[in-house]
């Protein structure tokens, strides 16, 4: 495998964040990783790229243990975080020239892999530009070139696609597919979960400081996932109304999971009284990893970290 950990435990101070984590990714698999804000994911990606010893366990990236090794570890991982990490006053060019000696790339293999990146990522056009007169979509794309430069056998993306536009987020997503197919092993944190499906990707939910579920999506849904009844009010949902201890209220909307939508639908309209007038919509939510997550979380995804 390419990335294998094993009884990952981190706390800071008195308080746990990682509870013996267990997690591997196969060459040419993309992993979803998903949890909620304080899940521990960040610091689990941190330990990871070795910047950040565990307190337990071990993480082998390549077959090399991260702990023991981290300069050998890291000549096989590449990382691009959720903040971007682009030099501002250099153009495109210079910042895929620093980065890819850093890795060890040098003179006509530099090269062709600034040109593959390049092309993969629609970057060629604006290599003479510096780094601060591009956009957000663009700066995103550059960003995730770097991490890419150096074929890693192992890509951690944190929120790659965080405020980028429909086509940045369909050249990204291809990006990964690509190197995935080339047979890189790829960790994938996002919380749009559509991404996933797009991806084909495994996912691995982490709560509490460990992996509660793993499996692919289909494997997930079947297993987890729940129907759901939505209910969308014209401004706020009203005081005073008890859907139940299931219910999930986000904004406007309270969402009813449910193993007969219709009769759950019926009862819930039944008791807005005079409310019923302020109900916008009605919607019969099939079960998919949205109720895969609040089913094991009682959270919903919008909920992630970004």
């Amino acid at each position: 495998m390419t990335l294998h950990i094993e009884g990952v435990h981190k706390a800071y101070g008195d308080r746990p964040v990682l509870r013996g984590v267990d997690l591997r990714i196969e060459p040419g698999e993309v992993t979803g990783l998903l949890g909620l804000n304080g899940a521990g994911k960040s610091t689990l990606v941190t330990i990871v790229a070795g910047l950040l010893p565990p307190d337990a366990g071990r993480v082998l990236v390549g077959g090399v243990d991260v702990g023991r090794h981290p300069h050998r570890a890291r000549a096989h991982l590449g990382l691009a975080p959720q903040d971007l990490g682009i030099y501002p006053s250099v153009t495109v060019r210079d910042n895929l020239t620093l980065f890819g000696r850093l890795a060890g790339l040098r003179g006509a293999r530099l090269r062709e892999r600034i040109d593959k990146v390049a092309d993969a990522l629609e970057l060629e056009k604006l290599f003479d530009r510096q780094g601060r007169a591009l956009s957000g979509g663009e700066q995103r794309r550059l960003h995730t070139a770097l991490a890419m430069l150096h074929e890693p056998r192992l890509l951690l993306l944190d929120e790659p696609t965080v405020g980028v536009d429909v086509a940045t987020r369909s050249r990204l997503l291809q990006a990964v597919r690509d190197l995935a197919a080339d047979g890189a092993a790829i960790g994938y944190s996002t919380h749009y979960l559509a991404e996933l499906d797009t991806l084909r990707a495994t996912v691995a939910i982490l709560h509490e400081g460990t992996i509660v579920r793993r499996g692919t999506l289909a494997e997930l849904v079947d297993t987890h996932g729940r129907a759901a009844v939505d209910l969308t009010f014209t401004e706020r949902v009203p005081d005073g109304l008890d859907f139940g201890p299931d219910a999930v209220v986000r904004g406007a909307t309270v969402r009813l999971p449910s193993s007969d939508p219709a009769k759950t639908a019926a009862e819930a309209l039944g008791l807005l009284g005079a409310h019923g007038s302020a109900v916008r919509s009605v919607e019969l939510v099939r079960p998919d990893l949205e109720t895969v997550f609040l089913s094991i979380t009682g959270h919903l995804p919008q909920e992630v970290a970004a």
